[in-house]
């Protein structure tokens, strides 16, 4: 039964997946594997003009091998393919967007793309989910399935904490999503605040082209003396997102647990005074920001790479968000919505890991499918 307010789906798919990323990409693979059908029993949807996920969004200057490690697909070896022998000359954000292409025509895994899905609601009088989604031209349409998985990463939703005088500094305040290349601040004042990688690749590429760079961190940068990820930290912080996403908690940040790795790049930049971070300032003021001992630095331009959040928002009519600000999901399943699968949340938000979620939440979705049956 529809009515004005819930009017009825345009069609019906056992699975929706959205988001076509590394997580939704994984979870489509397999469940093809294991006997749906792309384009009728599973739709596959993503809000991006072109294939890649968040790469295809990423800065030109970004390369292989500078950022985390971009790990194949599930089935990409079988096509002859992998990043580890990608050109490391191209811009990253060029080869992801080729190899996912070249994935998914292989597999014909029929992404719709570009749509908006603006929410996702439980169907009144019925035990599925209506997933409503937006053309760029403003059509709107719903698909009405037995589950849906979201694998929307985070990319959408970048934090930027208040500060004092953020509403009265008048130069240029953008976000990691918003940052093209350094070009754009060839001379200027640059303060960069944040303490993960992208803050890292940003003041780099800034050397020698910006005037001056200046960074802070809330937190004092942890250095691993290793040039790559330890394995016992990796998985410290991995379990560490697990508990905050079955205690319905917001997630913390990977790098928080594991440590910035010291590359041969990264120790040119430390020994030159680049890389050196001061405690984050009190405020900003007209033309730049002031810290705790009142020193005004001078700023044309203040770069956030504070992180981001996970992209649920079109997840709210269902209210699952806890008071602590997260959702309870264990083992990619939300536990208080037992048709939905959150991909590539919490634990599964590395590329490995998404990879392995991916095989695991197919699975547990066809036994649902064998339910309802």
């Amino acid at each position: 039964m529809s009515d004005a307010t819930n009017p009825a789906p345009d069609q019906y798919a056992r699975v929706v997946v959205i988001g076509a990323g590394q997580a939704g990409l994984s979870v489509a693979h397999h469940l093809r594997r294991l006997g749906l059908a792309p384009g009728s029993d599973l739709v596959v949807l993503d809000r991006g003009p072109d294939t890649g996920g968040a790469w295809q969004y990423r800065w030109e200057a970004l390369r292989l091998g500078a950022a985390h490690r971009v790990h194949d697909l599930p089935g990409m070896r079988a096509m002859g393919l992998t990043f580890d022998d990608a050109d490391r000359a191209r811009p990253a954000r060029d080869v992801v967007a080729e190899y996912y292409r070249r994935f998914e025509q292989h597999y014909d895994l029929r992404v719709r793309r570009p749509v908006a899905v603006t929410s996702v609601t439980r169907t009144e009088g019925s035990d599925r989910l209506c997933t409503t989604l937006q053309t760029p031209d403003g059509r709107t349409s719903r698909i009405s399935s037995e589950v849906v998985v979201n694998a929307t990463g985070t990319w959408g939703t970048p934090f930027v904490p208040w500060y004092p005088g953020r509403d009265v500094f008048t130069g240029r305040q953008l976000d990691t999503t918003e940052y093209r290349s350094a070009a754009e601040f060839a001379g200027q004042d640059v303060v960069v605040v944040g303490g993960g990688t992208s803050a890292i690749g940003f003041l780099l590429e800034l050397d020698g082209v910006a005037r001056s760079t200046r960074w802070f961190t809330r937190r004092p940068v942890v250095w691993s003396d290793s040039a790559s990820l330890d394995l016992d930290s990796a998985v410290a912080a991995v379990d560490e997102q697990d508990r905050a996403a079955r205690a319905g908690r917001v997630l913390p940040s990977i790098v928080s647990g594991t440590g910035i790795p010291v590359t041969r790049r990264i120790r040119a930049g430390i020994d030159r005074g680049t890389l050196v971070a001061s405690p984050m300032f009190a405020r900003l003021d007209a033309t730049g920001v002031v810290t705790a001992e009142g020193e005004h630095v001078h700023a044309d331009a203040v770069l956030w790479a504070t992180g981001f959040r996970a992209d649920l928002r079109h997840l709210a009519p269902l209210k699952l968000r806890t008071a602590q600000g997260g959702i309870v999901v264990a083992d990619g399943r939300s536990e208080d919505e037992p048709r939905l699968f959150l991909a590539g949340y919490g634990p599964q938000a590395s590329t490995i890991g998404a990879n392995r979620a991916g095989r695991r939440i197919a699975r547990q979705v066809v036994d649902v499918l064998a339910d309802v049956s």
